[in-house]
């Protein structure tokens, strides 16, 4: 039966993560934190920060691990059949179909009206991760990892593996 939880828990981000891998994020969370209780918002976290670190794809580099870690090697390659297969198929059958409407207004609009769930899905996801932090380690702190991070970002342009580093780094040192 785990093997079809499995199945679960990455097929429905798979079917409705429309954006990509971070937009699946937040749904991949809600499966595997809230409803099936594999690990926790914090664990999951650090498997976020550790995917984000490596090459590829997120969401499929998430299942991995996940899958390993509830239900071994048959774990994984469910885990990323189920994260794969929907985009797999979905992505050929709609871009045949896109490809046909392409000067549609209608279509337009679609990714017009798209966009903002996403940006609203990965705000939610932040929010969550900043209470976490919040609840974990003391507003002060969380502020402080959120603008040194801003700042290495942005300002000045530091590679996100980088700063995933040296927050794991920062974490292991300052916030046992």
């Amino acid at each position: 039966m785990i093997y079809f939880h499995i199945f679960l828990a990455f097929l429905i981000p798979g079917i409705v993560g429309y954006g990509g891998g971070p937009a699946s994020i937040p749904l991949i969370e809600h499966e595997v934190v809230n409803r099936y209780g594999w690990m926790t918002t914090s664990q999951f976290s650090e498997i976020l920060a550790l995917g984000n670190s490596l090459p590829g794809p997120i969401a499929t580099k998430i299942a991995g691990y996940i899958g390993f870690e509830v239900g071994g090697v048959l774990g994984v390659i469910v885990a990323l059949i189920a994260t794969v297969a929907p985009s797999l198929l979905l992505m050929v059958i709609l871009l045949s179909i896109l490809y046909h409407y392409k000067n549609s207004p209608k279509v337009k609009r679609l990714s017009k009206v798209v966009l903002p769930a996403i940006a609203i899905l990965m705000a939610t996801l932040t929010y969550d991760f900043f209470y976490e932090s919040y609840q974990l380690n003391g507003l002060w702190q969380t502020v402080f990892i959120a603008l040194l991070t801003l700042f290495l970002l942005e300002k000045w342009k530091i590679h996100p593996a980088y700063v995933i580093v040296g927050g794991l780094v920062f974490g292991a040192l300052f916030l046992t």
